[in-house]
């Protein structure tokens, strides 16, 4: 006769008995029931917990039978086990933990995976008052040798395979090392019997590894299959993966570090001798990688960011005074200069920062000087000159600001990187050759003489996203943006005060008269592909309209600046597309202002949002040619309609095609066409037709 298991038993005669439902001030166990597979649980006991008594009992299998449990005796202290009470706000926290050590029930380097249990036991926990039981938490436990739980992770060091060819973590399940992870069945430690456990419970999707999900046109995967006699010939024969190449190129150390490089692992190769290749990092003598502060896709800041060759970057960070550390040694840095044994040492000037409250927010009065003041730099400015693949110079401008050694607040600090020919002057750079480049500056100029301004701008709010503390940015092509700040106004303000000074924030975004319209169209001659920017006045600049007399109210208040930049596709350079700007025009938005009262209307400063907003519009070189009747009858031949393009099964062959140039496209489909008759002739279907 088969008797019933233990635990399930038990558990149907205490819920029998009624022990499980809270009897005296709705004391119960949270959760009742608790299957243990590690080496300490919890569970909190809720209710009225007054002169309640907690004990743990280590219930023994009789026959297949459990004992009925009893409660009056207090016993924390169990073989293996122990129990701890800890008083919280209407609860207690009861805490069971295994004595034994875990290492105890792991099998040595040699033996097999176990497969049954090690630990198999029955725990009660029970709270009563005197004699009466009020409350029962029962504990399953089974502990399998060598699971995850059972075996320390080894501290040293993991070697990260290179991210753009290979997966990172191709078993995410896997977290343990040299100890098998359940249901983890991509783990390579876990045995074949121990794996055949869980098998029919195994993580699914890429959290147990499959990060490289086959498709159908796979070459391994069809051949199993029904497929046509020629897709031998278009099938894919590859290692794909969706997550290949999206991560960071370069190499980032993890923690907040205040040197200037970070050294390379012992393994990593440094080719900096033979010269630096656009993207390389920048070498020190040290072996160790020149950094500067940077902001990763999720917009944290990496202090130890590797300075990648001839990529600019101009990045803010956020940080707290109380938590910044000085960047020091920029001025006994040796970066390698991409030249067997040649080095660059930077040049570096100091500049005294004039406003604080540009780069200082939320800073606390201090009602004691302390002790000597610090320098903090607010703002770093790199300038990397190159030539060929070598670096030829280095300029560094700091700028930095005195503050008190306590003083608390938050700063945003700026780096830039910026790197130029080593023949260029100080002349503007170039925002691409001939047609502009996605991501670079706008180029304009004024004829006026009145200032050197050489692009068109945006605010950078900072701080209180006050007017007065905003700084500009520049307008970079292809990039729609909407920015603004707020002007302080107050409710008795003269509403032609406050149309003019609007209307002058808003023009000093724009402080050009011409916009070039390619991106290498020369300063010096008006002639070389210069646009007069269309400007649409603001309307309400002069006398404030009749209905406008009541105080805390101006019509017609300029608060917005559109700026469309008109653009097209000017034609192609080896391959390249090349798009140059056709107009520029600027008009007024305008709105009611009204002073915004709470409970009572005070004289006080209101904020009044003022904004701009780009919007890069793409003209049409040419009329798109009407669509025939057989493309709108036929929509199943349609590229932009459907999966397969069929039209471009030739497209190497067609206008569209710019990879290379037309005649290698004609002989190399050529020579594939040759090697398909080729192929036919070879067949066994022609050869049976001939011997025939």
């Amino acid at each position: 006769m088969r008797l019933s298991p233990p635990v399930p038993l038990l558990l149907g005669l205490l819920l029998l008995q009624g022990v499980l439902r809270p009897l005296r001030g709705d004391l119960v166990f949270i959760p009742s029931v608790i299957r243990m597979s590690g080496s300490v649980v919890s569970a909190s006991l809720v209710g009225g917990t007054e002169d309640v008594t907690v004990s743990l009992t280590q219930l023994r299998d009789e026959m297949g039978l459990l004992p009925v449990p009893t409660c009056g005796e207090l016993n924390n202290e169990t073989g293996d086990w122990s129990l701890t009470v800890t008083p919280t706000v209407n609860s207690l926290e009861v805490t069971v933990r295994l004595k034994r050590d875990m290492q105890s029930c792991s099998s040595n380097g040699t033996d097999p995976f176990l497969e049954a249990p090690c630990i198999v036991q029955a725990l009660l926990v029970s709270a009563f008052h005197n004699t009466s039981c009020l409350a029962h938490l029962l504990i399953h436990v089974e502990i399998y040798a060598n699971s995850s739980l059972g075996e320390n992770a080894s501290e040293n060091v993991t070697v990260v395979p290179n991210q753009v060819y290979q997966p990172l973590g191709p078993c995410p399940c896997n977290l343990t090392a040299g100890a098998c992870d359940i249901r983890c069945c991509c783990d390579q430690e876990c045995s074949s019997d121990l794996t055949a456990l869980f098998r029919e419970s195994c993580f699914p999707g890429v959290f147990g590894g499959d990060v490289n999900p086959p498709f159908d046109q796979l070459c391994s995967i069809q051949m199993s299959h029904g497929v046509p006699d020629w897709f031998p010939f278009l099938c894919v024969q590859l290692a794909n993966s969706p997550f290949l190449g999206y991560f960071y190129h370069g190499s980032i150390s993890s923690g907040h570090q205040v040197s200037f490089g970070i050294y390379l692992h012992t393994d990593l190769k440094d080719f900096s001798d033979f010269g630096y290749k656009q993207g390389d990092p920048v070498m020190t003598v040290d072996k160790a990688y020149f950094t500067i502060p940077q902001v990763s896709l999720a917009g944290q800041c990496l202090y130890n960011a590797p300075v990648a060759f001839l990529q600019n970057f101009d990045v803010q960070c956020v940080t707290s005074l109380e938590e910044y550390l000085e960047r020091d040694g920029i001025t006994s840095a040796k970066i390698k200069n991409g030249a067997m044994g040649g080095i660059v040492t930077p040049k570096v000037i100091y500049e005294e920062a004039t406003d604080l409250d540009r780069f200082i927010t939320n800073t606390e009065t201090l009602l004691s000087t302390g002790p000597a003041p610090r320098n903090v730099n607010v703002e770093e400015h790199y300038i990397f000159r190159w030539n060929n693949n070598t670096i030829s110079e280095i300029n560094v401008r700091i700028i930095r600001a005195e503050i008190n050694a306590q003083q608390k607040g938050i700063m945003t600090q700026r780096f830039t990187v910026k790197f130029l020919s080593y023949n260029s002057g100080n002349e503007q750079e170039w925002s691409g050759n001939p047609g502009y480049q996605l991501g670079k500056p706008v180029r304009a100029l004024s004829t006026n003489g009145t200032n050197n301004v050489t692009t068109l701008h945006l605010w950078y709010p900072a701080g209180g996203s006050l007017c007065s503390t905003a700084t500009r940015k520049p307008i970079l092509f292809g990039e729609n943006v909407l920015s603004g700040c707020l002007l302080e106004v107050g409710i008795n303000e003269n509403c032609t005060k406050l149309r003019e000074n609007a209307v002058e924030l808003l023009d000093s975004l724009v402080q050009v008269t011409h916009v070039a319209m390619r991106g290498n169209s020369d300063y010096n001659d008006l002639s070389d592909g210069w646009l007069e920017i269309i400007r649409v006045d603001a309307l309400g600049a002069g006398a404030d309209p009749p209905d406008s007399n009541v105080s805390g109210i101006c019509l017609d208040v300029p608060a917005q600046l559109n700026i469309r930049i008109l653009f097209s596709d000017a034609g192609a350079v080896e391959g390249m597309t090349q798009q140059e700007i056709l107009g520029v025009e600027t008009r007024f938005s305008s709105v009611t202002w009204q002073f915004q009262c709470g409970l009572t209307c005070e004289d006080k400063a209101d904020l009044f949002p003022i904004g701009a907003s780009v919007q890069f519009i793409k003209i049409p070189a040419q009329l798109p040619h009407p669509l025939t009747r057989f493309q709108i009858n036929f929509t199943e031949y349609d590229c932009n309609r459907n999966e397969v393009c069929w039209p471009q099964l030739l497209y190497p062959l067609t206008q569209y095609y710019r990879g290379e140039p037309y005649s290698q496209c004609v002989a190399k489909s050529l020579l594939l066409v040759s090697f398909i008759i080729l192929a036919v002739f070879l067949s066994n279907p022609w050869i049976r037709i001939h011997k025939a």
